[in-house]
């Protein structure tokens, strides 16, 4: 099946097959590091304990099964979220 594209993706397509597109520079070194950023990003290499509330324990449990996901990968997903700043509080 065809994909239909629009104006602007046909001209880079068009664009791309004629050998006309030149990486930027610096664009060597920002794809190395997207690599090792999606490497790092599945590595599992440390185990932490961890004490809860009880409350929030059920919590935990309760939010992802939500979500679907195990309440490991939900603690997990909140940690890395707070560490690289992308978890604010709601005001």
């Amino acid at each position: 099946m065809a994909e239909q594209l629009d104006a602007e993706e046909q001209e880079i397509l068009d664009a791309f097959e004629q050998g006309d597109l030149r990486s930027r520079s610096g664009a060597t070194e920002e794809i190395t590091a997207a690599r090792q950023a999606a490497r790092n990003t599945f590595n599992k290499t440390r185990r932490v304990n961890l004490r809860v509330t009880e409350r929030d324990f059920e919590l935990a449990h309760f939010k992802a099964r939500e979500e679907g996901i195990p309440y490991q990968t939900l603690l997990s997903s909140v940690i890395h979220k707070y560490l690289s700043g992308r978890l604010t509080e709601q005001s």
